[in-house]
């Protein structure tokens, strides 16, 4: 049996499929080694020639339709949107369109229904009727999966602002939320950062409740246009669903008894709440989603389109368009200049390219001049913490992240910069930062300190992913690999992160990748770390993780893994068509387990070598990144260059940077800011 182009089927055991997808015979023999010498050149040219005159690399930052599709309504909206626009937009959303009529949130992926029904609506915006035969295919699948009705909850959010959808039948948020001590369960505080961001605004939209006229009715959409919300049944009292129900219940009869002045002053510090993390770009946290909805929210308040805060933040809206040679106009969820950067400068260096040389040079430069040093929402968990870290993108000062601060600090190790010590003052700021930022169970999580509360993700309207940042396999191990570099190894709190990790590996020898498909990505984070900061190669968690590697690893020589292993990891952990980012993410995972001369790498080494492109490149359409594991999928178009680059070097070079010691008067620095912390 064979994968539908959609996968919907999910049926194949997905290792015969990776290798049917490319007509590849890969010799294991003699000449690996210099092709992948050969590779690596040509990977190392390309990847110099993305670079940005101001020392930045990013690639494009790939999601699906939703974020286009809701562009186009907040223009509608605000009264904003144009014809030009709309026509680009729709050349884009109309290009994703399946044979079936459907669209998916990431390549190859099952039909989603509420991509589908926002993809649906931005085209009946572009002017395309009803009755056109990809539209009725649309409707039709729409109809089948239960119509609007049973599409997500932010969807009907969209719907509710044009009178589409009724706001009586959507989750109440109300903005007193904001005045919930940190302590408390529901605390804005107890959500994930991004979350937060969208939540707040949210609050203000609930609260006001405003309807636009409709351009058009969209009853072909609806099960039952005469019934088209039709009662749903509560869960048992005594289950947790059942419990959040209840309260939904209770507070839609607060709506009604809401003191106003309570009520005026929890909207003001909504309001002031908002405008306080517009970034100095306009945009709110580096993000499409909260940028979006915080225009609505402000817009509801009062604030005219020529306001600056509201002017400032349509303008970052263009920031986040990216043209297609066809004039199609496709919006980025958010951009990744620093990851891509840091992540680029650790390719460039593992193969080779000298320390001093003026590109990674330039590239260091640039991401010492990103550092945030001023405290973000981060420092409502720990206000006597110094600021120190990295954010993900071009302008984030609110919300730095662990991770691009870890992997920042082992790119600018690489580089030989004529101000070491500006470098290590940089970098020591760094570590002290992510060692501060350590949960209680000795893990980190991406953005915030023991974001860990079972309750955010019960709330009735929490259906869009993820909406909490407990720690995660992938994040504590680059935490773990920065800190044994920085000759921090046996500091008890690099211990106790390698502890949470040996304690989280699955029983089949993987580790869970939360920001990146799945578990090869976790697996090629953690071992790495594990050997870097000292655990020998034999030990009994690393020999699991390459027994586990070699098990899953394609008849084609390469390693994927699908999304569908986030819903059902018995059948596509570990499974999938082979992919350039995957391939790299396992080599580097055995070659750190020293496997150098193991026939699985071998294999893997000749899989990058001969699915190169001339240019240097790779082609990767398989989505390998994660924003919410299932919910929202990412294709880092940089992903299929970095990695593959950074295992080659590791291949050809022998030891990766990971294994060296950093140098003594560096690392003193660090370890010493860091215990004085």
């Amino acid at each position: 049996m064979t994968a539908t182009t959609d996968g919907s089927t999910g049926a194949l055991p997905p290792r015969a499929a990776a290798a049917s997808e490319t007509d590849i015979t890969i010799p294991v023999a003699a000449g690996v080694q210099e092709a992948a010498a050969s590779a690596m050149q040509r990977a190392t040219d390309f990847l110099l020639a993305q670079q940005d005159a101001e020392g930045w690399w990013k690639g494009d930052l790939e999601t699906n339709v939703t974020m286009d599709a809701e562009d186009l309504l907040l223009r509608q909206f605000l009264g904003i949107r144009d014809e030009a626009t709309t026509r680009a937009a729709a050349l884009f959303v109309r290009g994703e369109q399946r044979e079936d009529g459907t669209w998916a949130t990431f390549y190859g992926g099952p039909p989603d229904l509420s991509a589908t029904v926002e993809a649906y609506v931005a085209l009946r915006l572009a002017g395309d009727a009803p009755e056109a035969p990809h539209m009725r295919l649309a409707s039709a699948w729409i109809r089948e999966q239960g119509g609007i009705a049973a599409a997500r909850v932010f969807t009907r959010i969209w719907l509710a602002l044009f009178g589409w959808w009724k706001w009586e039948d959507l989750p109440e948020l109300p903005p007193e939320l904001l005045f919930f001590p940190k302590w408390f369960p529901l605390s804005i505080y107890n959500f994930g950062c991004w979350a937060r961001q969208t939540i707040v605004p949210l609050t203000v939209v609930s609260a006001k409740r405003p309807v636009r006229p409709a351009p058009f009715p969209l009853d072909e959409l609806h099960v039952d246009p005469a019934n088209p919300a039709p009662a749903q049944p509560l869960a048992p009292v005594n289950s947790w669903d059942g419990l959040f129900q209840r309260l939904d219940k209770v507070v839609r009869g607060y709506r009604s008894v809401a003191v106003r002045r309570l009520r005026g002053a929890a909207l003001g510090s909504a309001a002031r709440w908002i405008i306080e993390r517009q970034e100095n770009d306009g945009a709110w946290g580096g993000i499409q989603p909260p940028a979006v909805y915080s225009l609505i929210a402000l817009h509801l308040l009062g604030y005219d389109l020529q306001h600056p805060v509201m002017r400032a933040g349509l303008e970052s809206l263009d920031r986040y368009t990216v043209w297609r040679e066809d004039g199609a106009r496709m919006i980025e969820a958010c951009q990744s200049p620093v990851w891509d950067t840091c992540l680029a400068t650790i390719a460039l260096a593992d193969a080779g390219l000298p320390a001093d040389h003026p590109q990674l040079v330039k590239a260091a430069d640039w991401m010492l001049g990103e550092q945030v040093v001023r405290p973000g929402d981060w420092s409502v968990s720990r206000p006597q913490l110094p600021p120190g870290g990295w954010a993900f993108e071009f302008h984030n000062d609110n919300y730095p992240d662990i991770d691009d601060t870890a992997e920042v600090v082992l790119a600018l190790r690489r580089v030989k910069h004529h101000d070491p010590e500006r470098m290590d003052r940089a970098i020591a700021r760094g570590v002290r930062w992510n060692l501060g930022m350590q949960s209680k169970n000795g893990g980190w999580g991406a953005f915030d300190v023991d974001n860990t509360s079972p309750f955010p993700n019960r709330m009735p309207f929490c259906d869009f992913g993820e909406v909490i940042d407990p720690p995660s396999a992938d994040v504590t191990a680059h935490v773990v690999e920065m800190l044994a570099i920085e000759g921090l190894s046996h500091d008890p709190r690099t211990r106790r992160g390698i502890e949470w990790l040996l304690a989280e590996q699955e029983p089949d020898g993987s580790w869970f990748g939360r920001w990146g498909v799945n578990y090869v990505y976790g697996t090629g984070s953690v071992v790495p770390a594990l050997t870097a900061a000292g655990l020998p190669a034999r030990h009994p968690a690393i020999r699991r993780a390459v027994a586990w590697l070699e098990r899953v690893q394609n008849d084609d020589g390469g390693w994927g893994e699908d999304l569908r292993s986030y819903q059902d990891a018995t059948r596509w952990s570990g499974r999938g068509a082979s992919t350039a980012s995957q391939t790299a993410w396992a080599l580097m995972a055995l070659l750190a387990a020293g496997e150098r001369d193991s026939k699985a790498v071998e294999r893997g080494v000749a899989w990058l070598a001969q699915t190169q492109r001339e240019d240097g490149s790779w082609d990767e359409p398989h989505f390998t990144g994660t924003g919410f594991p299932w919910d929202f999928s990412i294709n880092y178009h940089l992903y299929r260059q970095v990695f593959p680059l950074t295992a080659l070097g590791r291949y050809v070079h022998g030891e990766p940077f990971g294994k060296q010691p950093a140098k003594q008067p560096a690392q003193h620095a660090a370890s010493a800011e860091a215990k004085g912390s």
